[in-house]
């Protein structure tokens, strides 16, 4: 294992979101998506050269950055990608918000998977929009949605589909026939898609390459807004800075338009923080793809040991979607946290049945809320 992601970092006292909620108690929190990690060096380096700068004023987006990002989409999926595409955002959930804003009127229905990361159950509603929703379908452990039930699904009031590549939670990544079964939906049926791709550097699984969807084709990239951040890959989220690649010049600037005087632009830091991750960041992630996968490895392995629980392969991302059904808890997330988990709860996303664990952790953190799950549900097994 990589040395420097086995070491423990104090989290408590500094308005960790993570850490403070259970600060009280002696409870593991491995509920929501960010990891225990020092971020890059090169990360790190960059902050305090610009800390020593010592001016924070008002900050352009730096061409630097629309450069490195306009390479790295090329060098990693074919994917040509212009400098005007681009749009800077202080966070990925305002841009599935502004998506659902930006796509059809008041009253019209928006589409999305379930289970699914909440924004995308909330973020049409807060629109003024209805939300159905279409089933993840298992195939041999992968969980994709279900393209026949989203077929089914759509009627003259849909307009948009909300869309996550990796999936969170579940952890599945695309296939490329995949996707260009699902382009061909949104294409026949005069849709658009939104695609949450911010656990695209996070694939854990041999063999299998991210693919956005809007690199397939000009006709489904000209109804794609896709959204991606250095956030998850390099523990940066507190900064604040993510992007959205829309093609279509009046998709666009319907996304723009309705962002004018509430969506602030990124701060500064988030700017340098994310021109040194995507610069000099990729040789320290993959370093951390290697921690993820002995983790991920360790904890299917003994999940699957456990009576009652089942976990299914994991693809990308640090996030273990657990199926605790078969356990028979009446409140599975009160029963992990009397345990000393804090789980993020399955319901939440859509399905009571199961729990999300972070695993972006040590490995001793990760021993020792395998050890409690272990002795919690021992302990509740009738003799």
């Amino acid at each position: 294992m990589t040395k420097e992601f086995d070491q423990p970092v104090d989290r408590k006292g500094t308005a960790s979101q993570k850490w403070e909620k259970y600060s009280d108690s002696d409870i593991l929190p491995m509920w929501v998506a960010d990891t225990d990690f020092i971020s890059p060096p090169s990360v790190i380096k960059a902050l305090h050269e610009r800390i020593d700068h010592g001016i924070f004023g008002y900050t352009n987006v730096p061409t630097e950055l629309n450069e490195l990002v306009i390479e790295r989409m090329q060098n990693k999926y074919d994917w040509k990608v212009h400098p005007d595409w681009i749009v800077w955002l202080p966070g990925l959930v305002c841009g599935l918000n502004l998506a659902c804003r930006a796509v059809g009127e008041s009253g019209d229905t928006i589409v999305s998977a379930k289970p699914i990361y909440p924004p995308f159950m909330s973020s049409p509603r807060l629109s003024d929009r209805a939300v159905t929703t279409v089933p993840l379908k298992e195939q041999d452990g992968h969980y994709i949605l279900d393209l026949e039930s989203l077929a089914a699904s759509i009627t003259p009031q849909t307009k948009l589909l909300l869309f996550c590549n990796p999936h969170n939670p579940g952890g599945a990544v695309y296939r490329k026939e995949e996707l260009e079964a699902l382009a061909e939906i949104i294409i026949q049926n005069d849709l658009y898609i939104c695609s949450d791709e911010i656990h695209c550097d996070l694939i854990l699984e041999p063999g299998l390459k991210h693919i956005p969807i809007s690199s397939l084709n000009e006709e489904i990239a000209s109804r794609t807004i896709t959204l991606m951040a250095p956030s998850k890959t390099y523990n940066i989220a507190g900064l604040g800075c993510s992007f959205a690649v829309i093609s279509d010049s009046e998709l666009r600037k319907q996304f723009i338009n309705v962002r004018k005087g509430i969506v602030p632009d990124v701060n500064l830091l988030g700017y340098t923080a994310a021109i040194a991750a995507y610069k000099e960041g990729d040789e320290w992630n993959q370093n951390q793809l290697d921690y993820l996968r002995e983790n991920r490895d360790f904890l299917i392995k003994e999940i699957n040991q456990i009576p009652g629980l089942k976990l299914n392969p994991i693809e990308a991302t640090y996030l273990a979607w657990i199926d605790v059904s078969g356990a028979k808890l009446s409140n599975p997330a009160h029963f992990f946290e009397q345990a000393g988990i804090g789980m993020s709860p399955g319901r939440d996303f859509g399905d009571a049945n199961y729990m999300r664990l972070n695993f972006g952790c040590t490995r001793s953190t990760l021993e020792e809320a395998v050890k409690r799950i272990k002795a919690a549900l021992i302990n509740e097994l009738p003799a």
